[in-house]
């Protein structure tokens, strides 16, 4: 069984419609996306396949500019759960310097979590607060596509995950796993193209539950999805605030999977990420398939741990 899903169309794009599926006996919940192009580039749309750009084949040369066609720059990932723009304990609100802290690192896909869509209440209070969605105002002139995924809404506004790209998104689409309670969570699966291989690179966003049960059940349903929507050969990337603090989540995805952490990888175990200020629980994660990972950091310093509640994590990997 799926979970609850809905496919993201592009507004800009002129898609009309949204499929929804319920399934394991919860109702779809409400959700929106919202991707766009760069200036004048071609359009895309969300039922769009692998787009051209494969490198040319030839024979290999010794010379540095060859070389480095052959093998693809780093790609920089980041991810971090953003508290909706608060430092801890809502006691300041901090999105344009977070937002600056952001765009220090030259990341080329970001992964965020708690992103607020609209808040009526915040907006009339902060004379600061953005026009646009935080997601928008967040990738504005620095990341040409972004998603972004609708899980909990209110009568005063919404939040989600939501994903930001210097890479062609190519198809979207938002999935439903909160299991039962006021909890609402899900999975923002990206498919994007990576113009230096031609290959389509597959990028989750994930916030799980507080309950460990929730939370089994919801790495069944990315399992799931991943069984069912990801090639084994493609390079696929699983960021976000997985609240697993008892480190079930690394079995469970190498087992389904195939899947490693990068911390793991390359420092042994998961980096402690929250809180962030004396960061105790190792709540936040990037797992890979299909990628090298070359360099990993966590944003536990200045600025970071005066902008939000958990420490950020990046990591340079190549497919």
């Amino acid at each position: 069984m799926n979970p609850s899903a809905h496919l993201l169309r592009d507004r800009d794009g002129g898609g009309a419609g949204e499929r929804d599926a319920a399934a394991d006996g919860h109702p779809a919940a409400d959700r929106t996306g919202t991707r766009r192009t760069a200036p004048g580039s071609a359009a895309r749309t969300d039922t769009a396949l692998a787009a051209s750009g494969a490198a040319a084949g030839g024979p290999q040369s010794t010379q540095p500019s060859q070389q480095s066609a052959q093998q693809p720059a780093p790609i920089k990932v980041l991810t971090i759960n953003m508290h909706k723009g608060f430092t801890a304990f809502n006691r300041r609100f901090a999105l344009p310097e977070l937002r600056e802290a952001i765009r220090s690192l030259s990341a080329d896909i970001v992964f965020l979590q708690e992103v607020l869509g609209t808040h009526d209440r915040h907006a009339a209070r902060h004379d600061n607060w953005p026009t646009a969605p935080q997601y928008e105002f967040l990738a504005d002139q620095i990341w040409t596509d972004f998603a972004y995924g609708r899980n909990a809404v209110y009568p005063h506004g919404h939040h989600g995950n939501a994903l930001l790209s210097k890479f062609p998104i190519l198809r979207y689409e938002n999935h439903d796993v909160s299991i039962a309670g006021p909890e609402k969570r899900g999975l923002l699966h990206c498919v994007m193209n990576h113009p230096a291989t031609g290959k389509q690179l597959h990028a989750i966003c994930v916030h799980l539950g507080l309950r460990e049960s929730h939370r089994r059940r919801q790495l069944d349903l990315l399992c799931r999805q991943l069984d069912r929507a990801v090639p084994p050969d493609a390079p696929l990337l699983i960021a976000g605030d997985f609240n697993d603090w008892r480190l079930r989540a690394h079995d469970a995805l190498a087992r389904c999977a195939g899947l490693r952490e990068v911390f793991v990888s390359t420092h042994g175990r998961a980096a402690r990420t929250f809180p962030v200020r004396w960061p105790v629980l190792r709540l936040d994660r990037i797992y890979v398939r299909n990628v090298d990972v070359l360099q990993t950091q966590v944003l536990s310093m200045q600025p970071w741990k005066h902008l939000t509640d958990h420490a950020g994590l990046l990591a340079e990997v190549r497919p």
